[in-house]
This record gives C-alpha cells, sequence and structure tokens, in this order.
C-alpha cells in the first residue's frame, strides 16, 4: 500500500487540534488534522473561557464572531448550599495586566466552528482514527483503523484524555480525583430566569454552579464524592436530575428552575480525572518530532475553567515554536538536510515543552487543590472555606487567567 507523507500531522480535531492548525496556518505552514469521528463533533457541553481564551482568540481571528454568539459574564456570585444566601461577590471585569478581565461560557461546537471555518478546506480528514505509532528513521508511521499509513514530519496529539500519541510518550493513563461531575445544560424559549452572573453554591461535599451562555440557555454542573449508591446514577439521566434537585433543597427558586427545565438528553455524568501533575512536570511533552497539547497533555479537573483556555495557549505557542525551528536555514549552502531538519524541529517542539510544562503542572495542581477544598466533607476544612478562602480561591482563578500566551509572530 503506498504511504502518503505529510509535512505536519495533528490528532484530533478538538480545541487543541485546530487552533494549532489554524496557528500553523496563519504563520504560512500547512498540517493535517486527523479526526476519528465521521464529522464535527456537535456533542460536548460548554467551556468557560476566560481572559487569557480570550486573548488568544483575538491573536487567531475569531474572538468577534465568538462575542456575538455569547454573553459576557459580569460577576461570580459564591453562596452556601445549606442557606441559599450569597457570602461573596467577585467582580469578573476587574484590571488584568493587559486590559480587563473577560469570561464568557461558550458552546464548544462554536469554537470548532469558528476554528475550523478559517481553515484551508481539506485540512481535517475525518474518519480516521489512529491506532498506531511507528518510527521510520526521522519520520514517523502513523496507522490508522482503516489501515492506510501516513508519514510525517512532525506528529502532535491533540487526540484527547485517552490520548494514544500520549501513550506512545510514555505517559500513564489520566487518574481519577475521587469525584463526579453532573453536567446539564437548560434551554428556555424566551429568556432563563438565572440572571447574568455566574453562581456557585457550596455545601457539604457538594458544589453547583450556574453559569450563562447567552439569554436563552443556561450550563449548570454538579460536582460530588460518590458513594457505592451513586456509582448508579451515571447510567440514568433521571436519577441524576433527581440527584441534584436533592441537593439543592436552599437555593433560590431561579437556579431550581433551571435545573428542573432541563431535558434528560442533555444531563450527563463523569468521573472526574487528571493527570499527576508530577507526570507532567517529569514526563516527556516532547520527544524527537513528537509532542502532545491539550488534554493529551495536561487533563485536569474543571475547578479552575481552564481546560479550554489552556488548550488554545497550547496551539498558538506550539505553532510559534515549531514556525520557528521550520524557519532556520542549513549551515552550509544547500538546502537542509534531513538530520538538520529533524534536529531543528526537535529542538522547537523542545523549546514549547519547556515553556508549558511550567504552566501545565500549575493548572493541574490548583484545579485539584480547589476542587479537594470545594467539595470536602471535613468540617475544619469547610469552616475555613466558608470563613476565609472562598475570596482567595474566585481570586485565584482570575490570577490564573491573566496569562498571555504572546503574539502568533516568528520571533
Amino acid at each position: 500500500m503506498a504511504e502518503a507523507i505529510e509535512e505536519i500531522v495533528i490528532v484530533g480535531a478538538g480545541v487543541s487540534g485546530l487552533t494549532t492548525a489554524l496557528s500553523l496556518h496563519k504563520l504560512g505552514l500547512r498540517s493535517l488534522v486527523l479526526e476519528s469521528s465521521n464529522s464535527m463533533r456537535a456533542s460536548g457541553f460548554h467551556l468557560s473561557m476566560w481572559t487569557n481564551a480570550w486573548k488568544a482568540f483575538d491573536e487567531i481571528g475569531i474572538a468577534n464572531s465568538l462575542h456575538q454568539q455569547h454573553i459576557q459574564i459580569p460577576e461570580m456570585v459564591v453562596a452556601s448550599m445549606d442557606t441559599g444566601l450569597p457570602t461573596r461577590v467577585i467582580s469578573l471585569r476587574t484590571k488584568a495586566t493587559w486590559g480587563n478581565h473577560e469570561v464568557r461560557r461558550i458552546l464548544r461546537k462554536n469554537i470548532l466552528g469558528a476554528l475550523e471555518k478559517e481553515l484551508p478546506c481539506g485540512t481535517v480528514r475525518y474518519s480516521s482514527k489512529v491506532v498506531s505509532i511507528e518510527e521510520s528513521g526521522h519520520l514517523k508511521m502513523v496507522h490508522l483503523a482503516d489501515g492506510s499509513i501516513l508519514k510525517t514530519k512532525v506528529l502532535i496529539g491533540c487526540d484527547g484524555i485517552n490520548s494514544v500519541v500520549a501513550k506512545w510518550l510514555g505517559f500513564k493513563k489520566p487518574a481519577f480525583d475521587g469525584r463526579s461531575e453532573v453536567k446539564g445544560r437548560s434551554y428556555f424559549e424566551h429568556s432563563h430566569p438565572a440572571g447574568p452572573n455566574y453562581q456557585l453554591f457550596f455545601g457539604k461535599g457538594v458544589s453547583l454552579g450556574i453559569i450563562p451562555s447567552d439569554n436563552k440557555c443556561v450550563y449548570w454542573f454538579c460536582t460530588f464524592n460518590p458513594s457505592t449508591q451513586d456509582t448508579e446514577l451515571a447510567e440514568d439521566p433521571a436519577k441524576l436530575k433527581q440527584f441534584v434537585l436533592r441537593n439543592t433543597a436552599k437555593v433560590p427558586d431561579q437556579i431550581v428552575t433551571v435545573i428542573e427545565n432541563t431535558e434528560l438528553v442533555d444531563i450527563a455524568c463523569y468521573q472526574l480525572s487528571f493527570q499527576p501533575p508530577w507526570e507532567v512536570r517529569c514526563g516527556n511533552i516532547s520527544k524527537g518530532n513528537v509532542c502532545v497539547a491539550g488534554d493529551a497533555f495536561h487533563p485536569m479537573t474543571p475547578d479552575i475553567g481552564q481546560g479550554g483556555g489552556s488548550a488554545v495557549e497550547d496551539g498558538i505557542i506550539l505553532a510559534r515554536c515549531l514556525a520557528e525551528a521550520l524557519s532556520k536555514k542549513s549551515l552550509t549552502e544547500g538546502s537542509l538536510t534531513e538530520e538538520e531538519e529533524y534536529e531543528n524541529i526537535r529542538v522547537g517542539l523542545s523549546n514549547y515543552a519547556k515553556q508549558r510544562q511550567w504552566r501545565g503542572f500549575k493548572l493541574i495542581a490548583i484545579g485539584y487543590l480547589m476542587g479537594l477544598i470545594q467539595d470536602s466533607n471535613w468540617k475544619v476544612i469547610n469552616l475555613l472555606r466558608d470563613k476565609v478562602l472562598l475570596s482567595y480561591l474566585a481570586g485565584l482563578k482570575l490570577k490564573i487567567a491573566d496569562f498571555d500566551c504572546g503574539k502568533l509572530r516568528i520571533l
């Protein structure tokens, strides 16, 4: 069977994969994106996009189209699940290092659509599931489920939490953090009753979040520490809905209305998992001409809302490092040898790994610790959380989001 040869292959057409492809395109580099599904994935819930993500979206030119579809969230209101009364109100429009903070809840398929729209036709190849990777000199051989084989000079894994590329690099399977999350989205014919703010309720081992996406749609989540009796909940949306409602007895009526209005088809439950931060700190983010980005690199719990934003950061920084590497000339008068080109790519991907390693470590560690505090069953931690830590934790989300991935140009 004939083997196609590509310059750059990206595995996975999610947020990190398409951001990387678009960033490379804007720097004059063509890539091929392999996606296992047969079309753009319409499934998936909303993603919180904080200040760092919007700076990145501005850089690749899709911020304006997303602004038109989703409202900006002005404040975070933190309240007790036991009383329903607010304990803290934090502005989400405060001054950041670069302008003011900005937070919006974006439908995942809208982000993917905006990214793919800007890519050249044929960049994404659907129904292309990667099953294995092999060495072939300075190239990588990518084996697909349909039996076809591609050779590539650069292989980038953006294939999510169960990444084939991350496994090839030696990453361990992400660990269960002990909690589960029920997600839902509630649509209203006219306007929803939840108001414009991000509302976050803490109780005994349970957190509930309400985040509007636009004037008619509200996303909500409930994280909890499952007992043995709760294991069957994940398979039954009706039971999931009743479980969440049982834990919202003291929250305002309009919040209960949002959950009650949610169709069962729009409710799902997942176990929360993460890559232990020491794996990211010590593991091979890149090896030779192979690297990972997004959830393939740093799967994290959702407590700081940075899964999507960090994936966008990855894509821009990776594209910049790779473009710089590929722009280097030969030390002699002629064209680059295979060895020289491979070494340039290796150095470029290594530079990307160095720039992202500590950021990935911090995001995973802070998210895990924040979840541990938010959903704690320990009385002492709950007391400290409610009396001391709530303002700090909310402010920490803004501090993490105050990050600039830089310009999309070769330095």
